[in-house]
């Protein structure tokens, strides 16, 4: 990624309908519980003094190099404009150039159409970045300095990070379904296999062992996955248009396009009401002082 092209889309559109399953959790906070199910999930206030959980993730993005953020938020969001800034493009905080890309509900549907629909969204608000590559992931996984920086240095056309499935601390129920990267030997992605069968998971070894998944964050170039996004297929099951399913059509596309980046280490993940406690300590470990 060259110097000018230090952007990010964060997808903060959804509808967060798992998070608004109840919970009997005794150590949830009813403030919290309550803004689970009225707001996005990046703008719950997990953090010291009430910072929302989307400022550790732009914090984390500032200390990696990145400056132009996409922010894809729903029709009716008012918590980030009031936050972010109002103004649709180029809301100054804390160095960082913040707009945001609307995501629609089509009509006869009660969600938006999907992740791939969210970035498409982002990249019509941006005809400025044709020429160039961005970083797009999610707003509900708090991703380290270290794995942006690791998609900024590839010098591979796309790029996605390669989580080792024995570093991410959540029960094995959640990281079965996480989708598993097949790569090729030279380490670029073939595809990712959603909810892998368990006689499937030998197969999808990595020349080292390991199994490791996609954690839905990449660096990708925009004009090789513009057309996957516009032509992605509706997923049968959830009807939705889903940005691992472009992402693969662009990989076959274009062979050895997306480099695997293999990474160990966590990624709290903010899904879940029970989430929730477990990211307030880990923000409370790691975060005492916010440096900006």
């Amino acid at each position: 990624m060259s110097i000018g092209d230090k952007r990010a889309v964060i997808l903060a559109g959804g509808i967060s309908s798992r998070m608004k399953k109840s919970s009997t959790d005794p150590r949830m906070d009813q403030k919290l519980v309550r803004q689970s199910e009225e707001r996005t999930k990046g703008m719950i206030e997990v953090g010291e003094g009430g910072r929302p959980f989307l400022d550790y993730l732009l914090n984390n993005m500032k200390h990696a190099g990145l400056r132009d953020i996409v922010i894809v938020i729903a029709e009716h969001d008012t918590e980030l404009r009031q936050y972010y800034g109002s103004r649709d493009r180029d809301n100054d905080f804390h160095g960082l150039r913040v707009s945001y890309a609307i995501q629609r509900i089509p009509p006869g549907r009660k969600k938006p159409i999907g992740t791939s629909d969210a970035l498409t969204q982002a990249l019509l608000s941006r005809p400025d970045w044709e020429t160039g590559d961005f970083i797009v992931c999610n707003s509900d996984n708090l991703y380290s300095i270290r794995a942006l920086t690791m998609l900024l240095e590839s010098d591979a056309p796309n790029a996605l990070i390669d989580y080792d499935r024995a570093g991410l601390e959540f029960d094995q129920t959640r990281i079965a379904h996480f989708g598993i990267t097949r790569k090729d030997k030279d380490g670029f992605v073939l595809e990712i296999v959603e909810k892998p069968k368990m006689e499937e998971l030998e197969g999808l070894r990595s020349s080292d062992g390991t199994l490791r998944v996609s954690m839905n964050i990449f660096r990708l170039n925009y004009s090789m996955i513009f057309g996957p996004l516009k032509d992605c297929p509706e997923n049968p099951v959830r009807q939705e248009k889903e940005l691992v399913a472009a992402v693969t059509n662009m990989v076959r596309a274009h062979s050895q396009s997306l480099k695997a980046l293999p990474l160990k280490e966590h990624v709290p993940d903010l899904t879940y009401k029970e989430d929730i406690a477990i990211t307030r300590e880990f923000l409370k470990k790691h975060f005492a002082i916010m440096k900006w």
